[in-house]
């Protein structure tokens, strides 16, 4: 069988045939241990709300990583706290001054956004978000590596608390031969010509997310490319082949972390969010890999 042909295989076994019968027939010769999974697995966002409400309810993910990080996050708050007050007045003054010397954003102007009223004038609400990023800042500072730890720990405990060891990861197989593109261009798109939209309601946050949208993704799959013992070449071809999965989950949970403050938050839960899918991917590769043995002892 060709590496085409499996992975076609693979996603024939939970394809979405709703649009041609009732919803749901395509589970019908999916274990009923799959079931879920598959219909999580059929809109990859959906585990960002399933890492936030582990976070939240389980106290040996919620636990370790609040422990970890919780000095560093008083620290960070009250220095946050009086660059803010000390220095707001002269950023909003800077913003307003820059603002009135930059091309216009349609749909925006500086009392109304899309037409719609707004509670403050545009210069203040950037001034807000431009401070929140700062204290939020100040926050990765005081945090650094302890939030680097929590986020391992989180994605550890879950992938612990579902009782498997490090023999469950398989080596993937069906690769298709593509690669991602370059990263010189989206780079420079998300370094240079995007720090002035950040300033804009709405427009510059969700560019940004698209853009990072496949680099963050990446990332937080980071452990689960390492338990396959995958290259980068094989990390490349596997996004490649579920795209606009990784893009999807990738731009919500961009979207998310890109949040001032509330976004170290979802730093963490999105993690556990991605342990989740990971384990409904690898789930779902054995049950391919347990269909093909079956398929090959009856054939012989």
């Amino acid at each position: 069988m060709s590496s085409l042909e499996s992975f076609e295989k693979q996603n024939n076994l939970f394809q979405d045939d709703s649009r041609a019968g009732q919803p749901g027939e395509h589970l019908e010769h999916v274990p009923e241990n799959l079931k879920r999974a598959s219909l999580r697995m059929e809109f990859p966002p959906s585990y960002i709300l399933v890492g936030v409400y582990r976070l939240f309810t389980d106290k040996t993910v919620y636990t370790p990583a609040w422990d970890k990080c919780k000095h560093g996050a008083r620290r960070g708050a009250i220095v946050g706290l009086v660059w803010a007050v000390l220095t707001f007045s002269l950023q909003e003054k800077f913003i307003q001054v820059f603002l009135r010397n930059s091309p216009r954003v349609v749909g925006l102007s500086d009392n109304t956004m899309f037409g719609l009223p707004i509670p403050f004038p545009l210069h203040t609400y950037a001034a807000m978000i431009y401070v929140s990023q700062q204290v939020t800042f100040i926050l990765r500072f005081f945090l650094s590596k302890n939030i680097r730890i929590a986020r391992d720990r989180a994605w550890q405990h879950t992938v612990e608390s579902r009782g498997k060891g490090p023999d469950f990861w398989q080596p993937n197989d069906g690769f298709l031969e593509k690669a991602l593109g370059g990263w010189l261009g989206p780079l420079v798109v998300k370094r240079v010509l995007l720090a002035s939209l950040s300033l804009y309601p709405l427009v510059g946050t969700l560019l940004s997310a698209w853009f990072k949208a496949l680099t963050t993704s990446r990332y937080l799959h980071r452990r689960y490319f390492e338990a396959k013992k995958m290259n980068k070449q094989q990390i490349a071809v596997f996004m490649e082949e579920r795209k606009w999965d990784y893009r999807s989950f990738g731009f919500v949970a961009a979207l998310l972390e890109g949040l001032p403050i509330i976004g170290l938050v979802f730093a963490v839960s999105n993690r556990i969010g991605a342990a989740m899918w990971a384990f409904d991917l690898e789930k779902k590769q054995h049950f391919v890999a347990e269909q093909n043995r079956l398929a090959v002892h009856k054939k012989s």
